[in-house]
């Protein structure tokens, strides 16, 4: 698709007087909008998949108004609004494919003759089936991202956290968020679940709906693996933290790890009561603990 989209930016400069109608602009926006902007929870209501939804108006009001240079979308693609969009750039829209998107605008936004066909969404895997990260990347786009990417709205992402590419997500910079194979003892699976503070996404409620949180439960149980299926590696060696209540010994909110004579105890907490828990992980994919006091 993007040789594609390469071509049509090509004639559009070599028939600068030739509007561009929205089989170019639709190619454009399936290239880098419609994981986000399509389906039952587009952000604000607003589709980028068709026609009409462009012309549709989001949450906020109408994103695209025929001749005017300064449309919503048009700052936001900019960078004159914030969030600038993609919500996962940089890289963000390259000035020729601003460009274009400007030149339709101003050309009252012709939808011409030519058929564009939007990507099929996804068909989101049922309990059981496989999960990779093409199944769980729109979720943390459209929820996640906003934070939690190098376009953050909160000035950086928190914790160091990133959660726009299957790499980044898997980072282990300051603790790890994602241990594959064990999604009670990942933050991610935690903090969308409220067994850790504050939950997410942090301006809910409301939170992510149930399917969402399952399917990325299943996503980490299966070994978190990318869109081509390729696991997760091990992050051996990562830092685990854990607060919540001790479930059971060597159990924190059923999260499993293994004390051992290394393991520092402070003031060792009783089940029932309040723990923290901190560790590294092993080769396995398990965690052992390197202290455990009561809170």
């Amino acid at each position: 698709m993007r040789a594609a989209l390469a071509l049509l930016l090509m004639a559009s400069a070599g028939h600068a007087q030739d509007a561009p109608d929205f089989a170019a602009i639709g190619t454009l926006f399936a290239e880098r909008c419609v994981i986000c902007h399509s389906g039952s929870d587009a952000p604000l209501g607003l589709h980028l998949d068709s026609y009409q939804g462009v012309l549709n108006r989001s949450e906020n009001g109408p994103v695209v108004i025929a001749g005017d240079g300064m449309s919503p979308l048009l700052q936001r693609l900019r960078g004159q609004a914030e969030p600038q969009m993609p919500l996962d750039g940089p890289p963000f829209l390259s000035e020729p494919e601003i460009q274009l998107v400007a030149d339709w605008v101003g050309a009252g936004m012709p939808e011409g003759t030519a058929t564009f066909t939007a990507l099929p969404e996804r068909t989101r895997p049922a309990p059981g089936e496989d999960v990779l990260w093409a199944d769980v990347e729109p979720i943390f786009l459209k929820v996640c991202a906003k934070c939690h990417s190098d376009n953050s709205k909160v000035g950086g992402p928190p914790e160091g956290l990133r959660l726009d590419t299957w790499e980044h997500a898997l980072s282990a910079d300051e603790r790890v968020a994602v241990v594959p194979g064990n999604p009670e003892m990942s933050e991610i699976w935690r903090r969308i679940t409220g067994l850790a503070d504050p939950r997410m996404p942090f301006d809910g409620p409301p939170w992510l709906p149930d399917d969402d949180i399952r399917l990325i439960r299943d996503w980490i149980a299966q070994g978190a693996r990318a869109a081509d299926g390729t696991p997760a590696p091990i992050p051996v060696g990562a830092r685990v933290r854990l607060r919540g209540t001790l479930t059971g010994k060597n159990e924190v909110d059923g999260a499993r790890f293994t004390v051992d004579a290394g393991t520092r105890l402070d003031k060792p907490p009783t089940v029932g009561g309040s723990a923290e828990m901190r560790g590294e992980v092993q080769p396995d994919g398990t965690v052992r603990a390197t202290r455990l006091r009561a809170r």
